[in-house]
């Protein structure tokens, strides 16, 4: 520790002087393209510090950080993030990633000062920081270059990645709980995806292993109802009515239908409705008999009445066209989206009538009624709900009863969701996302098993290399006993006689009899009475047409034919001469043997079949 000489007013004249190189290097003003770091650091050990190990080279370390933070504070201090010559700091950024990668400094150092960087901007500000991270996302992630993990028995490549997704997640979720999810619904998207391209596809750190529900999204609403008419009664008005459930339609003794059950007045809905999302947050509410009954009714009452009311469509969801513009202030889409409803008594017949609310509140609806379908008894009996975390098991099990009405529910709820513009492709996409979504909840309750596979031995590797060369290797062809290895009998014998001895089993080259084309037929014919679609009965009767047509053609060769009144109808060649007098049709002719000796009507109507 004593050979270490170097103070931090050093490292910072060397940083300044690393920066007005990079001034010279990069010309741009802009954040892209990256600083070429290696035309600027050109000494493998820039800043004194190679020499140093252990202890030393902790020491080291920390004093880098504490000239790097002056540099970095003098920077924001003096430029504004909106002036061309913020272009400095992207270059010292550029700078300290670089430094990182060689262990000069602690890798998560140049995320630590973004962080510090992104709480001193506003919104608009932080956009722009955001863009330079995006930029070197592959370069941030990545990960460390020959010169780090080499020198400090201390730090690893494992903790240093550690460190970095660390740092990355809190940023982020920090940001996030600045952004608004209305106002900057796009931004937060740029975020998430961040997070998911810079963290590996079976990572932890998203993962809610112990199946936690977001209890802390409470949906508040008016609870006082007032209605004229109540009032004038002077009834009392229970502050959340009951709800009767809806039933098929019941017939009397004589068959006559009697109501249907009416969907409720909005006054009424409108406590019952939104005391939906108390289950929504908390599904675990529903082990209750009391909640779940609770919860049948005002889901059936607000599916009843999304099929009463007259249907609106926000401009900018079906209407949008190719093209549109962005704002150039916020960046932002122009659509209906909104991450959560106003409850506002007087907007409840507005928002009832809504397409988009409708799938919004039917969504999630369908996702609920699977989390229930998942606690039947047969679901629960499968191997991976066995071997799952206790966490994840319940021990509420769905009734037979309750179980065939959320399947009932859950049809339902699709036929509504496919009605509507463009409803097949809307319920698609949302069956697709909810599938999907079973094979995460499964892997989540398999304690999260990894999705990569480890490396192959390189021994293992040149074994089954030399392995497969064996198999494919030249083998000897063995010629059968009692033939011949050549085909020299060809130009010894009449070509006629060597044709027939290339052949050999001649039955296997002889023609089908057309008894096998009218037996086609006549099974066409059963299959064709047994079809129930269209599309069955057009496949068959284009096996019938072509079956006939062979038929036809083989008995023409033959000298057989059957013409008259059934035209092509291929069963009566088979039809002996007397069976033929039968039917009683006179111009039913069986032909001679020979075609040339028809007349030449007949003959001309044969062409014509054969032609078909």
């Amino acid at each position: 520790m004593a050979g270490l000489t170097v103070v931090p007013d050093d490292i910072r004249v060397k940083i300044i002087d690393l920066l007005a190189q990079a001034a010279r290097v990069k010309n741009g003003t802009s954040i892209n393209p990256p600083l070429p770091v290696a035309e600027v650091m050109t000494d493998p050990d820039p800043f004194f510090g190679g020499a140093a190990t252990g202890v030393e080279k902790e020491l080291f370390k920390s004093l880098f950080e504490a000239a790097t933070r002056l540099v970095f504070n003098s920077i924001i201090a003096s430029i504004d993030i909106d002036h061309s010559e913020f272009v400095t700091m992207w270059n010292f950024l550029d700078i300290i990633l670089e430094c990182g990668d060689r262990d000069i400094c602690q890798p998560q150092l140049m995320l630590l000062l973004i962080e510090e960087l992104l709480d001193d901007q506003p919104v608009d500000g932080c956009r722009k920081i955001f863009d330079f991270l995006e930029s070197r996302r592959e370069a941030i992630i990545a990960a460390s270059n020959s010169y780090a993990l080499c020198s400090c028995p201390i730090l690893t490549e494992q903790n240093s990645s550690k460190n970095k997704d660390l740092v990355i997640l809190r940023l982020c979720n920090e940001l996030l709980r600045r952004l608004s999810r209305l106002e900057d619904a796009v931004f937060c998207g740029r975020v998430y995806i961040f997070l998911f391209q810079s963290f590996p596809l079976g990572d932890k750190s998203s993962v809610n292993l112990r199946g936690n529900f977001h209890t802390e999204n409470v949906t508040r609403f008016e609870d006082s109802i007032s209605n004229p008419k109540a009032d004038s009664d002077a009834m009392d008005i229970d502050k959340n009515p009951e709800v009767t459930v809806s039933e098929p339609m019941k017939t009397d003794g004589d068959g006559a239908a009697k109501d249907a059950p009416q969907a409720m007045d909005i006054d009424d809905l409108y406590p019952v409705f939104w005391s939906l999302q108390r289950y929504f947050s908390n599904p675990p509410l529903l082990f209750g008999e009391e909640n779940f009954k609770k919860f049948q009714q005002g889901l059936e009452a607000a599916l009843m009445k999304f099929k009463e009311v007259p249907t609106v469509i926000q401009s900018g969801d079906s209407d949008r066209k190719p093209g549109i513009e962005l704002d150039d202030k916020r960046n932002n889409f122009t659509s209906t989206f909104t991450p959560k409803y106003l409850t506002s008594r007087d907007l409840f017949k507005l928002e009832l009538s809504d397409l988009a609310f409708q799938r919004h509140i039917l969504v999630q609806a369908l996702i609920l009624v699977d989390f229930l379908l998942t606690l039947r008894e047969e679901s629960k009996k499968k191997p991976f709900y066995q071997s799952s975390q206790k966490a994840m098991q319940y021990s509420f099990t769905l009734g037979e009863q309750q179980t065939e009405w959320a399947l009932g529910i859950k049809t339902s709820i699709a036929n509504y969701l496919q009605d509507g513009p463009d409803g097949k492709f809307y319920y698609r996409m949302v069956d697709t996302v909810l599938s999907r979504d079973k094979n995460w909840v499964r892997w989540k309750m398999e304690n999260c098993p990894p999705f990569t596979l480890d490396r192959i031995p390189v021994e293992d590797w040149k074994s089954s290399q030399t392995g497969l060369q064996g198999a494919l290797g030249r083998k000897k062809i063995t010629v059968p006993q009692n033939t011949s290895d050549n085909l020299d009998f060809l130009y010894n014998t009449d070509p006629a006689e060597g044709l027939r001895k290339l052949r050999g089993n001649t039955k296997r080259y002889s023609k089908p009899g057309v008894e096998v084309f009218v037996n086609r037929v006549r099974d066409v014919d059963m299959d064709l009475d047994m079809a129930t679609t269209e599309d069955e009965r057009g496949k068959l009767d284009e096996k019938k047409r072509a079956d006939t047509w062979r038929g036809l053609r083989l008995a023409s060769e033959g000298g057989r034919y059957s013409i008259g009144k059934s035209g092509r109808d291929l069963t009566r060649l088979l039809q002996p001469a007397k069976i033929i007098e039968a039917t009683g049709e006179d111009n039913a002719v069986t032909a001679p043997e020979s075609r040339d000796s028809l007349p030449h009507e007949q003959h001309q109507s044969v062409e014509e079949q054969r032609a078909d």
